[in-house]
C-alpha cells in the first residue's frame, strides 16, 4: 500500500486573520505579556473600587464581622463583571487596562463586537481564572485536594494562550474574538510640499486660472493617488505600463486645458506634479471664497439648477 503524502498547506501569518468573506485582515495579535499587564491593571482598578465601597460599609456599620470576607468577595465580583462588560461595549472592545496598553478586542469575522460575544468572553474569564483564584484564597490547608484541583485548573487555562498562535484564551475561542494591538495611524506627507523625484526644481510649467477651471476636487484626489504610486519604486514588469498610463494622463490633461506646448516623455512626471500643485492651490483658493467645485461636471450641474 502506497501512502500518499498530503501537500503541505501554507499557514497564514500570525497577524493575518481570515474572516468568512475571504478577505484577509492584517491585525497584529497582542502577546501574552501585554494582555497580562492590561489584566493586572483592570484587577487593581476593580479591587480599589470594591475596597472603597467595603470601607464605606464598615464606616456605616452595615457589615457583620463574621461575614466580612464573604461581603468583600461578593463586592469584588459584583463590580468586576459589569466593569469588563460595560467597558468593552462602551469603548469598542477596550477596558481601562487595555486602553493603557493600547490593545483592543475585535471580532474574528471582522464585524462589530456583539453584546453576546462580550458577555461570553468575560464570563469565561471568571470561570477560567478569577473565580478559581478567589476560591483558592478562601480555602484553608485542610482541603489540599480542592486546592490542587483549583490550582491545576488555573495553570491549564493560563497555558491555553501559549499553545495557539493567535494567543486566544478559552473565552476568545468561545466568543470568536481576538485581542490585537491598536493600529498606528500613518499620516502621509503633504504631496504638494514634496519636491518631485528626479525632477529639477523651478516653475517650468505655469497654468492660467481658466485652465484650472476644468477639474474639481474629485479629479484632484484621483491625480494625487496616481502621483503617490508614481513616487514609489515600480517593479520592472510594471514600469512600461506605468509610463504609458502617465503619458496618457498627461496627453488628456493637455487637450483638456488647451496646453499647446509639446512635453517630452522625460518631463511628464514634472508636468503632472506642477499641474497637481497649481490645481490644488486653485481649488483651495476658490473654497476660501465659497466657490467649491466637486468635480469636472460642476459647470453643467450649475446650469441645470
Amino acid at each position: 500500500m502506497i501512502r500518499r503524502s498530503r501537500p503541505s498547506e501554507k499557514r497564514p501569518p500570525v497577524d493575518e486573520i481570515m474572516p468568512p468573506e475571504g478577505v484577509p485582515l492584517k491585525l497584529k495579535v497582542a502577546g501574552v505579556g501585554v494582555r497580562l499587564a492590561a489584566q493586572i491593571a483592570d484587577v487593581l482598578i476593580t479591587f480599589v473600587g470594591a475596597l472603597a465601597i467595603f470601607l464605606l460599609l464598615i464606616a456605616l456599620g452595615a457589615t457583620d464581622p463574621t461575614s466580612t470576607l464573604a461581603i468583600g468577595v461578593m463586592l469584588f465580583f459584583l463590580i468586576r463583571v459589569p466593569y469588563y462588560v460595560v467597558s468593552e461595549l462602551v469603548w469598542n472592545g477596550q477596558t481601562l487596562g487595555k486602553r493603557l496598553m493600547k490593545i483592543k478586542v475585535v471580532a474574528h469575522d471582522g464585524g462589530p463586537l456583539t453584546t453576546h460575544a462580550v458577555v461570553a468572553r468575560n464570563l469565561m474569564k471568571e470561570a477560567e481564572v478569577l473565580l478559581p483564584a478567589t476560591l483558592l484564597l478562601a480555602l484553608d490547608a485542610d482541603e489540599p485536594v480542592l486546592m490542587l484541583l483549583g490550582l491545576a485548573w488555573i495553570v491549564i487555562t493560563l497555558l491555553v494562550p501559549l499553545l495557539n498562535r493567535y494567543r486566544m484564551r478559552l473565552g476568545d475561542m468561545i466568543a470568536g474574538t481576538h485581542v490585537i494591538h491598536l493600529p498606528v495611524p500613518i499620516l502621509l506627507k503633504d504631496l504638494a510640499a514634496e519636491a518631485p523625484r528626479g525632477a529639477a526644481t523651478g516653475d517650468r510649467f505655469t497654468f492660467l486660472p481658466h485652465q484650472l477651471d476644468h477639474y474639481g476636487a474629485f479629479e484632484l484626489q484621483t491625480l494625487e493617488k496616481f502621483l503617490r504610486v508614481e513616487e514609489r519604486s515600480v517593479a520592472l514588469s510594471e514600469y512600461t505600463n506605468h509610463r504609458a498610463t502617465l503619458a496618457a494622463i498627461v496627453d488628456r490633461i493637455q487637450h483638456k486645458i488647451g496646453h499647446a506646448d509639446p512635453i517630452p516623455p522625460s518631463d511628464h512626471r514634472e508636468f503632472l506634479r506642477a499641474f497637481y500643485n497649481a490645481q490644488r492651490e486653485h481649488l483651495e483658493q476658490r473654497q476660501l471664497f465659497g466657490d467649491r467645485r466637486k468635480d469636472k461636471h460642476f459647470a453643467a450641474s450649475s446650469e441645470d439648477e
